[in-house]
């Protein structure tokens, strides 16, 4: 295992998150995580900032953790967010944010210099994170379950009129 690598109970964790931080150094990035919240400020229902993101993030990590998945924490950590980053494109230009946010993950991931063979992983679950028939791979549904959990249904004033069906609502704190 690499200098940077070590094991913990079977799981791979990267000492230092090298990636991760370089994306979280990226102005770029920062601003249009910036221009995202500028974009939904006045949304009612769920939000997609970085406070979503980071909620994603942390409990797709505790499930990998409770189920001692076999995940790198910092490909999670980087699929978490930039899942939701193509919604810039769906509100400026109508493209469905999980095509666009592919195109926007590649360029992230090119410009912090993020293992290739490690891209496709991140690509199929952005591509695959509202899909309902792709609940099979691992990652992918850990992903999506923290999509789903990670929303605050139980306290939201607009649940009424939210589109959501009442069985993809999330009423719980812990799952």
């Amino acid at each position: 295992m690499g200098e940077n690598m070590k094991q913990e109970s079977g799981i791979k964790t990267c000492n230092q998150m090298e990636y991760l931080r370089r994306l979280i150094q990226e102005t770029d990035y920062l601003e249009r995580m910036k221009e995202l919240e500028t974009l939904e400020q006045d949304r009612k229902f769920c939000r997609h900032g970085l406070q979503h993101v980071l909620d994603v993030a942390r409990l797709a990590w505790i499930k990998v953790l409770e189920e001692q998945q076999p995940v790198e924490k910092e490909q999670l950590y980087l699929t978490a967010l930039l899942h939701d980053m193509g919604r810039i494109a769906e509100y400026r230009q109508g493209i469905p944010h999980h095509e666009a946010g592919i195109i926007m993950a590649r360029n992230y991931l090119q410009q912090i210099g993020y293992p290739q063979e490690k891209c496709e992983l991140i690509f199929e679950a952005i591509q695959e994170h509202r899909n309902k028939e792709k609940l099979n791979k691992d990652f992918i549904s850990i992903i999506k379950q923290a999509d789903n959990q990670s929303r605050n249904c139980f306290f939201c004033e607009a649940g009424k009129e939210c589109k959501w069906s009442e069985e993809r609502k999330n009423y719980t704190i812990v799952s």
